[in-house]
């Protein structure tokens, strides 16, 4: 008879090794629109637009939608673009009734949503255009944390 002797995993990850402290203190300090990065993340944004408005938005145009206002909210918590916080609220629940409306059949979108959703992207390039990478990394954070501990409003409602 063999006998297998099963040993607890450990929950020990270890954390990576940072090499060059000095470059990633100044890339926090640069602003997002110097990082080849900020053009890519507008183009993404706005080709989700561009799908939704012509009719063709698929839920990963959604949730591209979704991210770039949650870190526009977030940003706008932390003090960037503060006081548009209203009309950013307005575009998330246009956003909210959208994809509800679209897990039934489509996503598509009415015009006063179309018009808070232009509205809150314009106000997210602004944003992008004004903060450091650092302050970036903080509001998706800030989102990331928001999500576990659900607080954030789910699309599907549970019942």
């Amino acid at each position: 008879m063999e006998v297998t002797v099963v040993r607890k995993q450990s929950k020990y990850k270890p954390k990576g090794v940072r090499l060059d402290n000095m470059a990633w203190v100044r890339s926090s300090l640069m602003r997002v629109e110097d990082v080849s990065a900020s053009a890519t993340i507008k183009i993404r944004n706005h080709d989700a637009m561009n799908t939704l408005r012509l009719g063709n938005a698929t839920k990963v145009e959604i949730d591209v939608i979704i991210g770039a206002l949650n870190i526009a909210e977030a940003l706008a918590r932390r003090g960037v673009g503060s006081d548009w916080l209203p009309e950013l609220r307005a575009a998330q629940d246009a956003l909210l009734t959208l994809a509800r409306r679209g897990l039934k059949s489509r996503f598509i979108v009415r015009a006063d949503e179309l018009t808070a959703l232009n509205l809150a992207m314009e106000i997210h390039d602004a944003q992008l255009e004004a903060v450091t990478v650092k302050q970036l990394e903080t509001a998706m954070n800030d989102v990331t944390e928001t999500v576990r501990l659900k607080k954030a409003r789910p699309i599907v409602e549970t019942v």
